[in-house]
């Protein structure tokens, strides 16, 4: 009976930190005791190795047992110490004897031995990589999402007694084989803009949107179709490449979102909480700090229907996100930053009843409502969204219409188009779309030619833009240019860029 020590990971916001587990069996009265800032999973993880000990055929030593996770001032959550722990219990009786020193040992355990699903797999992994730590040991269920990670060698395990045989060497695991990153498959798209009827303007803007990365708020009666052309957005986004697709399955395996058969998100995330949601369900929070929802729509979309109704302070932290393109969230024990680089879109009623300026159905509402009702939304979170549009009623003549309107297909063609253009453009300052250039970069790429100038200087005069306001009417007018393939920023690019612009409110 002696000492033994075995590495395993905690992580922290979106990264990783390794831990050392420390066992120490010593004489004395049954008894074990977790040290090292546990939390109420990890002190019940006594039972769980215990059990899962004596179920896969060992004996657990009846002595005084003294678990220390180090460092000491790290707090420690979540059940996947399990392994690391029992692993250690095991060498430290002498029941086990093997060189576990370039060993990460991550996994929860059931009580009759077996490994369970663990979250915040590729974090942990990452760790070794950058750790040079050449061997994880992992749930088999987690193996595929373990393999994500090039240069480490992903062992799987489908029991303690498994692992136990493989250290020992009586029957060993082969490693799990890398995944090919190099033959992710399309995304399939439920919502298309072939489904809408009409709406010919509003699907303008969603491929101005899609293409530069641009935020974007629909106003119109019920029915109108502002929830469809939402859920139809996803489908014209370019096709994620393999550095988002594993920067939002690190988010999701983290938050406990991804599936067991799909171990890579090749599909651009769309959120969309409903209105009730907390400031913590929708910017993170928490105890121990967990993404939430604009984490979750990083690198897709967040679409908050029925915009005016969300809280008012819920509305206010998107502020910070917005701009930055990243969350940072203050606790006792420290700061954690999520990023946050998402799309948003935001669907609205233009009054309580809905039918305010509809030419059909008359609005109940009077002045005083429809005024409190779009102030709702405040004048700085407005400054930061770059498209308004309006989506009329749809006539009978074109929802009976049986003339299919393009496809998602070809439009998504002219959106990766113009995304190739810009990717080129930010190759050397890091920057994916239009949507996220500085206000110097702003200077540097759009340049305008000199009627579209004078056209500008109008438009700052009528609609009394700020600063923000301007560069965002710059940004959408080079997405539209980009879309065309124009060098320069023309005065009919400007002019359909001005257009997207709020006038009064909402």
């Amino acid at each position: 009976m002696g000492l033994a020590k075995v590495r395993t990971a905690a992580v922290v916001g979106l990264e990783a930190q390794e831990v050392e587990v420390e066992v120490d069996i010593a004489s004395g009265l049954p008894a074990m005791t977790v040290v090292g800032l546990p939390d109420a999973a990890i002190q019940e993880a006594r039972e769980r190795v215990r059990a899962a000990v004596r179920n896969s055929g060992f004996t657990f030593p009846m002595r005084r047992i003294t678990v220390n996770l180090a460092p000491a001032d790290l707090k420690k959550a979540g059940p996947a110490y399990d392994l690391p722990i029992a692993v250690g219990i095991l060498i430290s009786s002498e029941q086990v004897s093997a060189d576990t020193s370039g060993i990460l040992f991550l996994g929860e355990l059931s009580l009759d031995g077996s490994l369970r699903r663990t979250h915040g797999i590729l974090s942990m992994v990452t760790l070794a990589k950058e750790k040079g730590i050449p061997s994880v040991f992992v749930p088999a269920i987690d193996a595929e999402e373990a393999s994500l990670i090039d240069g480490v060698q992903v062992i799987p395990f489908n029991s303690l007694a498994e692992l136990v045989a493989h250290l020992r060497g009586e029957v060993l695991v082969s490693p799990c084989i890398a995944q090919k990153k190099e033959a992710i498959v399309a995304p399939v798209f439920s919502n298309g803009l072939t489904d809408i009827k009409g709406q010919e303007h509003a699907k303008r803007a969603l491929e101005i949107a899609a293409a530069g990365g641009h935020n974007l708020v629909m106003v119109g009666p019920p029915g109108s179709g502002k929830t469809m052309l939402s859920r139809s957005l996803p489908s014209i986004l370019p096709t994620m490449r393999i550095e988002e697709s594993l920067e939002v399955t690190r988010i999701y395996s983290v938050a406990g979102l991804l599936s067991s058969d799909t171990p890579l998100i090749t599909q651009r995330p769309f959120r969309s909480p409903h209105y009730t949601i907390s400031n913590a369900g929708l910017v993170g929070g928490g105890r121990l700090p967990r993404p939430g929802e604009i984490s979750l729509s990083h690198r897709g979309v967040l679409f908050l229907d029925e915009f005016p109704e969300f809280g008012h302070t819920v509305l206010e932290v998107l502020r910070q996100p917005l701009e930055d393109k990243v969350v940072t969230i203050s606790r006792a024990q420290g700061s954690v930053t999520f990023p946050a680089n998402f799309m948003l879109v935001g669907a609205s009623n233009p009054c309580p009843c809905g039918y305010y300026g509809d030419l059909v159905k008359e609005c109940r509402c009077s002045p005083g409502e429809i005024s409190r009702y779009q102030k709702r939304i405040s004048g700085p979170l407005l400054d930061r969204i770059d498209i308004f549009i309006d989506v009329p009623r749809v006539d009978y003549e074109k929802l009976a219409d049986d003339r299919v309107g393009e496809s998602s297909e070809k439009v998504r063609a002219r959106v990766e188009q113009a995304r190739q253009v810009q990717n080129e453009r930010f190759k050397e300052t890091g920057q994916f779309c239009n949507a996220d250039m500085t206000p110097a970069e702003v200077m540097k790429f759009c340049h305008t030619e000199p009627e579209a100038q004078s056209l500008l200087k109008a438009a700052m005069k009528s609609f009394s833009l700020t600063a923000r306001g301007f560069h965002r009417i710059l940004k959408v007018a080079r997405t539209i240019a980009d879309l065309e393939g124009a060098e320069t920023i023309g005065s009919t690019h400007l002019a359909e860029a001005i257009q997207y612009r709020s006038r009064n409110g909402i």
